[in-house]
């Protein structure tokens, strides 16, 4: 593709994205609640496109559509199970929302901290969020380089693509918080979802004549990759490795997790998770479609991460739709990437630097929380830098760690005898274990490290709470309320 073309349209999101950012100021008032949540007041449709954004990022259609093209249909399973983990969000938002709401909580490491009464609850999580979220956040910014360099041809370097990623989250994310993010989102939200499948419905009709015609010849030339494990690589210890840590996706990532204290009421909570359900399923369909697609018209891809990049550079496609879907791409990758500086952000100066500083002022924290963004940034720069391996396998890698968070998540909600020592030392010996195992690449049995370090995590949190004293004043106070909250809710 034409080299001019995509600095063109590039340069023309961005300008259109800063302005909205730069819009997204007007009433906003002073605090770090403004700043990391938008006050709590988003609406239910805003609430929607921003939490799809930041959790559909470049995952979706260089990843998926990456693992489709190497692994067949069993990517298709392998993403539902996300969304069949939004289970998961009937009973948390809700709880998620009215504790948040009720104590005045900014992250999901300072819920943890108060509902278990020990800072070092909240640094521990914070900590473990800061090692494996930045690798996720390096992801985002691979996916980029990645997208740039394979639709011009290698005439844009991928390290152009890395940098740039970088600057662009590092100005939407400091101008106005969480504000520009969701405006910005809902943006990119749209443009994402509408010209993917554009683009494959006139990919589809017309290489293929239809649907049929597309499935008719992966019958005939691909029939491993209609079936599990198809061409070798989902076998069912690589399938529950991979899907284990996505089906707790929505409640250990925290930057997805943190979302659910933003929507301004209860009935906007179910909006945004009603849209976004509904964008998630087509979004899915629409990614593991490029895949097969791909796999049929360039077979001899040596880098699966490649399908996308390769597909919108078909000679036939418009290339003023390929350069929306690249702008959206671009964009969904950052939303991601802001959702996380702002969340890692918040955690450092609300849960890291307050548990050591606990008379810090909420301007010291917000100003910290600032300065903050930029380092991170670069640190996940860095990490995207050494390309380490297919985008989608990266992914789940992070969530392993990050699943060392969901016994604690489901001690506060439902488990009274939970304690601050077991939900520490589970944190720790099932993040060490998981970290451990991921790069040593040891499969123990030949099963994956978030199997391992699940198993090390949830033992852990269990005995060490049946050995140590919980907060029981404290979980009786934070339970009954939820109790009583959710009775009112939904009685109206």
């Amino acid at each position: 593709m034409n080299v001019s073309y995509i600095i063109v349209c590039v340069a023309i999101y961005v300008a259109l994205a800063t302005w909205m950012a730069y819009m997204s100021r007007r009433g906003m008032g002073a605090g770090i609640t403004e700043y990391f949540l938008a006050n709590r007041t988003v609406g239910g449709f805003v609430a929607a496109l921003t939490y799809s954004a930041t959790t559909y990022s470049a995952f979706m259609m260089v990843g998926l559509a990456g693992l489709t093209y190497r692994g067949g249909v069993g990517a298709l399973g392998f993403e539902l199970t996300y969304l069949s983990g939004l289970v998961l969000a009937v009973f948390f938002a809700p709880r998620f929302w009215l504790v948040g709401k009720r104590y005045g909580y900014i992250s999901p490491a300072e819920l943890l901290g108060d509902r278990y009464q020990s800072r070092w609850v909240a640094v521990v999580t914070t900590l473990v969020c800061l090692i494996f979220l930045i690798p996720y956040a390096a992801v985002q910014l691979m996916g980029i380089g990645i997208l740039f360099e394979g639709l011009s041809g290698g005439a844009i370097p991928f390290w152009v693509g890395l940098v740039l990623a970088t600057l662009l989250a590092i100005i939407w994310a400091w101008i106005a918080g969480l504000r520009s993010v969701a405006w910005t989102d809902s943006l990119q939200a749209l443009i994402m979802l509408v010209t993917s499948v554009l683009v494959l419905f006139f990919v589809v009709y017309r290489f293929f004549g239809g649907f049929g015609g597309l499935f008719a010849k992966l019958e005939t030339d691909y029939p491993g990759w209609l079936s599990v494990p198809g061409p070798g690589f989902f076998n069912l210890k690589v399938y529950i490795g991979l899907t284990l840590p996505w089906f707790f996706f929505c409640i250990s990532n925290p930057q997805v997790s943190q979302r659910l204290f933003i929507p301004k009421s209860m009935s906007a909570m179910r909006r945004m998770l009603g849209g976004f359900l509904i964008f998630g399923f087509i979004y899915t369909l629409v990614s593991v479609m490029w895949g097969f697609s791909t796999k049929v018209l360039n077979p001899g891809l040596t880098r699966a991460d490649l399908a996308t990049p390769t597909l919108l550079s078909q000679p036939v496609i418009p290339a003023i739709l390929a350069l929306i879907v690249m702008v959206g791409i671009l964009g969904a990758a950052i939303s991601t990437i802001d959702s996380i500086l702002l969340t890692l952000s918040s955690m450092f100066a609300r849960d890291l630097y307050r548990g050591f500083k606990p008379r810090a002022s909420e301007e010291m924290q917000l100003r910290l929380g600032k300065w903050v963004i930029p380092v991170i940034s670069v640190v996940a720069m860095i990490f995207g830098g050494l390309r380490l391996g297919l985008i989608s396998i990266l992914s789940v890698a992070a969530s392993a760690g990050l699943l060392m968070t969901v016994p604690a998540i489901f001690g506060a909600f439902f488990w009274k005898r939970g304690t601050a020592t077991g939900a520490i030392w589970s944190m720790i010996l099932g993040g060490v274990v998981t970290g451990f195992l991921q790069f040593s690449r040891i499969r123990p049995l030949g099963h994956w490290p978030a199997i391992w370090g699940g198993l090390v995590c949830l033992v852990t949190f269990i005995l060490i709470s049946f050995m140590t004293k919980p907060p029981l004043e404290k979980a009786e106070e934070f339970l009954g309320y939820l109790e009583d909250g959710l009775k009112e809710k939904n009685a109206l």
